[in-house]
C-alpha cells in the first residue's frame, strides 16, 4: 500500500496542510491562518493524525533550527511574531502527531520540490530564489540542500547600489542588501506602487532587473548551480526574464564558459509547478524521513 505523505508548509501569514503520495499527487490540501502557535500546532497536528499520514515533510518560516545535532533544532528563532520566537514547532508537531517527520526552510522545500517534481528534476545542484515581501534562497548543492550554522540567507547579499536608484534600501540591517533593494516592499517604497500596479514602468524593470542579475551572478560563482528558478509574486512579472538574462549575462562576462549558460533561457527559469513547489518538497522532505525511520 502507498504511504501517505503530510506536507506543512508553513507560512508568516498561512499554513497550507496537504496530503499526497511519494509520487507528487495531492489528495486534499486546507489552508489555517498562521495565529498563536499554542492555537494552531494541535489543530494542524490532530488534521494530520486524523487523515493517518505515515511522515510528515515541514518547510517552515524562519529564521529556524535546521541543525539536527543543535538544540534548538525545530525550534522557531527571531522573529516579529512574538508568540512564535523560540517556539518548538517540530517539537509540538510530533507530540500531536507521532510520525517520522522531516523539516526544514520554506524556501529550501520550494527548492526540493523543483529538484524532485518539477523544472530542476535530474540536477543535484539548484539556485531556487523566492523575490516577494523578502528574498529567500534554497539551495541544493550535490542532491543535499544547503544548512551550516544556520541556514543561507542568500537574501541578504550586499550590492552595488545604482547611480539611477531614486529610493534606498529598506532592511533595518544593511543599506544596500538584495532584500533591501528588490523585495517587494522596497518596490513599493521606492515608486509609491505595489509591483502589481507598475507593469508599465521600464524604468523600475530596469532597476529591478539589475539587482537581480548581479545578486545571481553572485550566486553563480559561489554555488556554481546547474539551473536558477526565480519564484515570488515580484517574479510574476515576467518582462523581468530577458532582462535579467541580458544583464547576468553582461556582469558574468564571459568568466564561466559551460553548456548551461550557453543557453540562459534555460538556465534562469521561472518556477515550474504552478506556485505549488513548497507543498510538493515537503512531500519528499517526509519521504525521505519515512524512508530514513
Amino acid at each position: 500500500m502507498a504511504a501517505r505523505i503530510g506536507a506543512l508548509e508553513a507560512g508568516g501569514t498561512k499554513m497550507v496542510l496537504a496530503v499526497g503520495s511519494e509520487d507528487g499527487s495531492i489528495e486534499e490540501q486546507v489552508s489555517m491562518p498562521t495565529v498563536e502557535p499554542d492555537r494552531v500546532v494541535p489543530e494542524m497536528a490532530d488534521w494530520f493524525r486524523e487523515k493517518g499520514v505515515d511522515a510528515i515533510g515541514i518547510g517552515a518560516f524562519g529564521p529556524t533550527g535546521v541543525n539536527p545535532k543543535s538544540p534548538d533544532y525545530g525550534h522557531i528563532l527571531f522573529t516579529p511574531k512574538l508568540a512564535w520566537q523560540g517556539y518548538d514547532f517540530l517539537g509540538k508537531m510530533r507530540e500531536g502527531c507521532d510520525v517520522p517527520m522531516g523539516y526544514d526552510t520554506d524556501v529550501n522545500v520550494a527548492c526540493l520540490g523543483e529538484a524532485t517534481f518539477g523544472c530542476a528534476r535530474g540536477l543535484d545542484s539548484v539556485v531556487y530564489i523566492t523575490i516577494g515581501t523578502g528574498i529567500g534562497a534554497g539551495v541544493m548543492i550535490g542532491g543535499e540542500l544547503v544548512h551550516g550554522m544556520l541556514h543561507p540567507e542568500a537574501g541578504h547579499i550586499l550590492l552595488n547600489v545604482s547611480p539611477d536608484d531614486p529610493g534606498k534600501s529598506v532592511c533595518p540591517s544593511h543599506n544596500r542588501c538584495f532584500e533591501g533593494l528588490a523585495a517587494g516592499p522596497s518596490i513599493e517604497a521606492r515608486w509609491g506602487a505595489k509591483a502589481v500596479d507598475l507593469q508599465g514602468r521600464d524604468d523600475v524593470w530596469e532597476l529591478e532587473s539589475d539587482y537581480i542579475a548581479q545578486a545571481l551572478e553572485n550566486y553563480v560563482v559561489c554555488y556554481s548551480p546547474q539551473k536558477i528558478i526565480l519564484g515570488g509574486g515580484v517574479m510574476h512579472q515576467e518582462q523581468l526574464f530577458p532582462l535579467i538574462r541580458e544583464k547576468f549575462a553582461r556582469y558574468l562576462n564571459n568568466y564561466l564558459r559551460t553548456p548551461e549558460l550557453e543557453d540562459l533561457d534555460s538556465y534562469i527559469v521561472p518556477n515550474s509547478l504552478d506556485e505549488k513547489q513548497g507543498i510538493l518538497g515537503c512531500i519528499e522532505l517526509g519521504r525521505r524521513a519515512l524512508a530514513a525511520s
